[in-house]
């Protein structure tokens, strides 16, 4: 091989540096480009920083699998925008994540958090006082032990002018204070006129001036000495020694900002539009290399909280990621929707690497749009992108999908968190399923009516209806005294204007307006279940181990310790909900394990939920 690398061939299969996007679109369809792209399907090492950077790779695939007309026809319709819009990916060093991984942050994110943390004032001043005070200190208290200042020899018998020496080491001594408090102001102990430090320096300075102390502050004196003395020790014993190679190794810890710092040029090199598949290396130990990059000690563990900020990037399955507390909320949980829904549609393809190709185009993120063919609902309309619909015969029904994905995300909610109901995004995000989904009703998303006419959203009324045909004659129904006939005449009628007049007398704030009012919005997530109703009758929810576990999940949200009003209340109406889609032998038991429960509460606890558990037993005591 040529040893001038200016002269070195290229590598077959890899484009020559500097191609337009026109020319690495024809590159990649010569005998070596293809073979390149089916190198990086099977490896999965490829980056795509937009969807349309997924074109080629599905040309490759769709050549591989013996479909030559169908990746010719590809060509063909993306071939006029090859001049302005690359649809080659990026080579990368690590493997797309498995195509059944989510994130709740990615890299950049972390990154961004890291470099926000700044130094942390009361951590500085603690420094600053163990470092620069501490010894000034200890200076000072043995200058004055020296002088005869202590309990025993009575600091107001020898608080005279002193040698010539003794003068002179004082003055050295402010001269040094002096210095010390122009240099170093994080620390304000020192300026506390009523401090012991500071009471010896003001009696230092009466000696350094030559004046004899006043009755009042040699006093001041004694007692100051005597309380460091009993407090610290003696400087130089054996005690004081101890405490301060304490406070010493506790002063050499570097500071959390520093740490993160390192840990930020760990994550420098990683592509800041994903998340992490094993995070071990990024949150480990300072290693010797680093430490004589940066001056940080080798072996110095990275903190608690920066590992937390790095680990929240790790990319893994979602069963994974809730067992470790990685998606500590149903609101996080709506945050990763859009992963899931990508996961969930990449796993109805037949081969492994059109999964991964599939979920990697799914998680692509872009600064500008196409409107050729892109649009804001990714996940809605990313199955009409050219190259998608030209691998689309390889994937499962789209329908069927979608709904399967549906009560995947409605299972995760409800199992994870059975005490939240489901956050606004995660409504979001399968009402944009149900149409794929082609189901018949919409989901009703928050705000639940118009603020200008007071009206019920539509979509409202339909999840009413969906409510009462699942909970008439449950527990449900009788617990919060619904008159089911009555919904469902404001159903049959499309009485909007009714249904919020309902919702205002059940709350007891007849006239009040349904959006913008805590407790009629209540209401109306009551009668509507906050559409749990509408993804078991529509979708077919049904969690994991049946409703009998979410049942528990909901009381415990609703007595634990981190409870509020707010989300005890959300969490009780969870409870009726799953209990009523409990049979007669699952409802016994789970009542059975409540009673036992609230035997246990903290007084405060039991008596907060006395009135709604008795209402409880006596809904569900009711044949």
């Amino acid at each position: 091989m040529d040893r001038n690398t200016g002269n070195r061939p290229p590598t077959p299969g890899l484009p020559a540096p500097g191609l337009s996007t026109a020319g690495l679109f024809d590159h990649y369809l010569t005998d070596g480009g293809l073979a390149r792209l089916w190198s990086l399907l099977d490896s999965g090492r490829y980056d795509l920083r937009a969807p349309e950077e997924a074109a080629l790779l599905c040309v490759a695939w769709l050549v591989r699998a013996g479909e030559t007309g169908a990746a010719a026809a590809l060509v063909e319709e993306v071939r006029p925008f090859a001049g302005e819009v690359r649809f080659a990916p990026h080579p990368a060093d690590r493997p797309q994540p498995g195509a059944d991984a989510v994130h709740v942050r990615t890299v950049g994110e972390v990154s961004g958090a890291l470099a926000r943390r700044a130094p942390r004032p009361g951590i500085e001043a603690q420094h600053e006082a163990l470092t620069v005070w501490r010894p000034f200190e200890d200076a000072l208290l043995d200058h004055w032990l020296r002088a005869g200042a202590d309990a025993e020899e009575g600091a107001g018998q020898s608080s005279g002018r002193g040698t010539g020496s003794d003068a002179g080491e004082g003055a050295a001594l402010l001269a040094r204070y002096r210095r010390l408090a122009a240099a170093h102001t994080r620390c304000t102990e020192h300026l506390d006129p009523k401090s012991n430090p500071a009471v010896l320096r003001r009696a230092l300075q009466e000696r350094v001036a030559g004046r004899e102390l006043s009755p009042r502050l040699a006093g001041l004196l004694r007692r100051a000495v005597a309380s460091m003395v009993a407090k610290r020790g003696r400087p130089g014993s054996a005690e004081h020694a101890r405490l301060r190679r304490t406070q010493a190794l506790q002063a050499e810890q570097p500071a959390h900002h520093d740490l993160a710092a390192l840990v930020l040029r760990r994550l420098a090199p990683l592509d800041a539009s994903r998340g992490l598949e094993d995070v071990g290396p990024l949150i480990g130990p300072v290693t010797a290399e680093e430490a004589a990059e940066c001056g940080l000690p080798a072996g110095t563990v990275v903190p608690a909280s920066v590992r937390a900020a790095v680990t929240a990037a790790r990319s893994a399955p979602l069963d994974t990621l809730l067992e470790h507390g990685l998606v500590p909320s149903a609101e996080v949980l709506g945050e990763v929707a859009e992963q899931l829904i990508a996961t969930h549609t990449a796993r109805g393809y037949a081969d492994a690497s059109l999964r991964t190709l599939i979920a990697a185009t799914y998680r692509a993120r872009r600064d500008r749009r196409y409107p050729l063919w892109w649009n804001p609902e990714h996940h809605a309309r990313i199955s009409d992108l050219p190259w998608v619909r030209a691998v689309a015969p390889w994937a499962a029904d789209p329908v069927e999908e979608a709904r399967s994905t549906l009560r995947m995300l409605g299972e995760a909610c409800v199992r994870a968190f059975p005490g939240a109901g489901l956050p606004n995004l995660h409504v979001k995000a399968l009402s944009g399923l149900a149409r794929l989904a082609e189901l018949p009703v919409p989901f009703a998303a928050e705000p639940l009516a118009d603020a200008r006419s007071a009206m019920a959203a539509p979509a409202v009324l339909t999840a009413a209806q969906t409510a009462a045909g699942l909970l008439r004659g449950t527990v449900y129904e009788r617990y919060h005294g619904i008159d089911y006939a009555v919904v469902q005449e404001l159903v049959d009628t499309g009485d909007r204007y009714g249904f919020a007049r309902l919702c205002a007398e059940r709350a007891g704030r007849p006239g009040h307006p349904l959006a913008g009012d805590a407790a009629v919005m209540e209401q109306a997530r009551i009668l509507t279940t906050s559409n749990l109703a509408t993804l078991v009758v529509h979708a077919g929810l049904t969690p994991r181990g049946g409703w009998e576990g979410p049942a528990r999940g909901a009381f415990a949200a609703a007595t634990g310790p981190a409870a509020t009003a707010k989300s005890a209340a959300r969490a009780w109406r969870q409870l009726l909900f799953h209990l009523a889609l409990c049979d007669a032998d699952e409802q016994a038991r789970v009542l059975g394990w409540i009673d036992e429960r609230a035997a246990r509460l903290p007084a405060r606890a039991a008596a907060r939920i006395a009135l709604p558990l008795a209402d409880l037993r006596l809904a569900a005591a009711v044949p």
